[in-house]
């Protein structure tokens, strides 16, 4: 596995809009049909990326912690499915249900979406506030597969509190590590 930081899109970026496969209802969703009233949370995850395995049961957990929060969550994978196969759209819908994700999980087959966040690895983690500017953009935090800290989520928690009190993030805001996107 590479170690890949992400890029950090600069703050204040208006969220890309999109028009993607949800390959758990098995409709196309648009940015404004994921958009939530106080923070909107985009997450470039994959299947098969050990720092996602890492960490799904604490996504899964987050998402539920900010349920009628007026916080959405949106999920997208982005990898090259004819060389990485367990990503491919079949399977994403196997590992949302296995994992118990409650928020949509789409397939950016052209890598289009990818490139317009610019994103660079999995998981890679945005927090856009109401009018959809991003505030934050990096770590769930500190772990990492095989270092022993704890999964807190205290970063990206942290940021999305901060989105729904209105208030702009100040702190260092760390880059997300894990696997690189498989670009074709």
């Amino acid at each position: 596995m590479a170690r890949t930081e992400s890029n950090m899109l600069p703050l204040g970026t208006k969220a890309p809009n999109f028009n993607l496969l949800d390959t758990v209802s098995g409709k196309k969703l648009k940015l404004s049909d994921v958009y939530g009233e106080k923070a909107t949370v985009v997450m470039f995850i994959c299947n098969h990326c050990p720092y996602v395995q890492h960490l799904n049961k604490e996504i899964a957990k987050l998402v539920n912690d900010y349920t009628n929060s007026d916080v959405n969550f949106v999920a997208i994978s982005s990898n090259d499915v004819e060389k990485y196969p367990e990503d491919s759209p079949e399977k994403m819908k196997i590992t949302a249900e296995e994992n118990g994700y409650d928020f949509p999980y789409l397939y950016d087959e052209t890598q289009e979406i990818a490139k317009a966040y610019d994103a660079a690895c999995t998981p890679d983690f945005y927090v856009f506030d109401a009018n959809l500017e991003l505030v934050y953009r990096g770590q769930f935090d500190d772990s990492r597969p095989g270092n022993s800290m704890p999964i807190t989520g205290r970063d990206i928690r942290s940021a999305i509190d901060a989105a729904i009190m209105g208030k702009r993030i100040y702190k260092t805001q760390k880059p997300s590590m894990g696997c690189n996107i498989k670009w074709k």
